[in-house]
């Protein structure tokens, strides 16, 4: 199956108009498409389908748990099809079968092990402030986050457990917004407490997994760890030359 991977689009305020990959079968956008909602409309009527992950950004101003349910009847009335701790399967042109397991996957701040948390935390708490989201009718800081974290970790975990391959499927391809591994981290801050927002230690998961696509990070990434392939495809800002290298119509193969 081919993929063509975006995110980080950030269509509240960037310019930039997508197009169909040519010989994609499938679009998966990975989080932070627009924070006002309004781009979505750019991809009804899309050739392929389309399947979307939230990003932190389309929570911003907003309740978390209502957002779930208010983006999901937003982005499906276009025809976006969205994996919030979910999973699906489809098939390809050749008939093999890939289940889609798509989670936000929010930074449990562990990404430097349990004994930095405090200290990442901490940095992660301005990156709160500027979401300005709530939880509970609570402010969603770093705790919260923390805990939401933890559900979409469990949720993952119990899922990949399953095997990345299986009666129904043929193959796992995993999308989160946040990252599986510091290896994601930018490499123009490279690792520092800022970057346990960004980057979760879900290493120990990946082996339930082919493929794992995410965003959040304002760069792009192509590495493998084990047999698992990590691709990310984010655009970012133009202003900050983030957009440099990203190609919009790239194709990511499944069982390439």
């Amino acid at each position: 199956m081919k993929l063509q991977l975006l995110s980080d689009l950030h269509l509240e305020t960037e310019s930039f108009e997508p197009r169909p990959a040519p010989g994609a079968e499938l679009l998966v956008l990975a989080g932070d498409v627009d924070t006002s909602w309004r781009s979505f409309e750019l991809f009804r009527g899309w050739p392929v389908p389309v399947l979307f992950v939230p990003g932190n950004h389309e929570f911003d101003r907003r309740d978390v748990d209502a957002t779930r349910t208010e983006l999901r009847t937003h982005v499906e009335g276009l025809g976006l099809s969205m994996l919030d701790d979910e999973a699906c399967v489809l098939s390809d042109a050749a008939g093999l079968r890939v289940r889609f397991v798509g989670s936000t996957r929010w930074c449990d701040f562990d990404a430097f092990g349990p004994g930095q948390r405090e200290r990442a935390m901490r940095a992660g708490g301005y990156f709160q402030k500027v979401m300005q989201a709530t939880r509970h009718g609570q402010p969603f800081d770093a705790a919260a986050v923390r805990e939401r974290a933890l559900e979409c970790r469990a949720w993952l975990a119990t899922e990949l457990a399953r095997g990345e391959t299986g009666p129904d499927w043929d193959a796992t391809v995993v999308i989160t917004h946040f990252a599986p591994s510091l290896k994601s981290a930018d490499p123009r801050y490279g690792r520092q407490p800022g970057t346990a927002s960004f980057c979760n230690d879900d290493e120990a998961l990946l082996s339930g997994a082919r493929l794992w696509l995410h965003g959040h990070l304002h760069c792009r990434h192509d590495y493998r760890l084990g047999a698992t392939r990590i691709v990310s495809n984010a655009r970012g800002h133009v202003r900050k030359g983030e957009a440099e290298g990203f190609d919009p119509l790239r194709v990511v193969e499944v069982f390439g």
